[in-house]
């Protein structure tokens, strides 16, 4: 069962989207991500790229950022993204663009940019690191069998946290 952690909407459900299509941020490293982000959220622009269920961004909209901008491509996990944020009745601080991730981070510079691409698909975090720019802080969930770059463009990793399968990359402008 999918749920927000922590914050104002917390314990609330989340939809799921059925079948093995996405995968959830498990609520563990998710909670582990939101003490180390504490200090940075509050007011803050949130963008979570490859969504899914739209768990991460809601969580930042629950812990106090003032808006969360969530990306998902798939048809399946956008439908589930939108019937979250209607759920949570946060319309007016959560909007959903359907997009290929990559095409468009660049188009929604935030203070936080949370990138979560299908593990297989490892080209696809160069091309969003690449793409991000214009974001203050970026962090990376990717497979921890997976090495990321020391350095993209100006983003430069300053920490890495890792939890079994999964590790979280943060980078900051050089």
């Amino acid at each position: 069962m999918l749920r927000i952690i922590g914050g104002e909407f917390r314990s609330r459900l989340l939809k799921s989207v059925p079948g093995d299509t996405t995968r959830p941020t498990p609520d563990r490293l998710r909670e582990s991500l939101f003490s180390i982000l504490t200090p940075d959220l509050e007011g803050a622009t949130f963008v979570d790229a490859y969504a899914g269920t739209g768990a991460v961004g809601l969580e930042a909209v629950s812990r106090g950022a003032a808006r969360a901008i969530l990306i998902e491509k798939d048809p399946a996990a956008a439908t589930i993204c939108k019937a979250n944020i209607e759920a949570l009745k946060v319309a007016d601080r959560a909007r959903l663009v359907k997009a290929k991730a990559a095409a468009v981070i660049a188009d929604y510079p935030a203070d936080i940019l949370f990138i979560d691409p299908p593990y297989p698909l490892e080209k696809e975090y160069a091309l969003c690191l690449n793409a991000a720019q214009k974001h203050g802080l970026v962090i990376a969930q990717h497979a921890s069998r997976f090495q990321l770059e020391e350095s993209y463009g100006a983003l430069t990793r300053y920490r890495t946290l890792r939890q079994g399968d999964n590790t979280l990359s943060f980078y900051r402008q050089a």
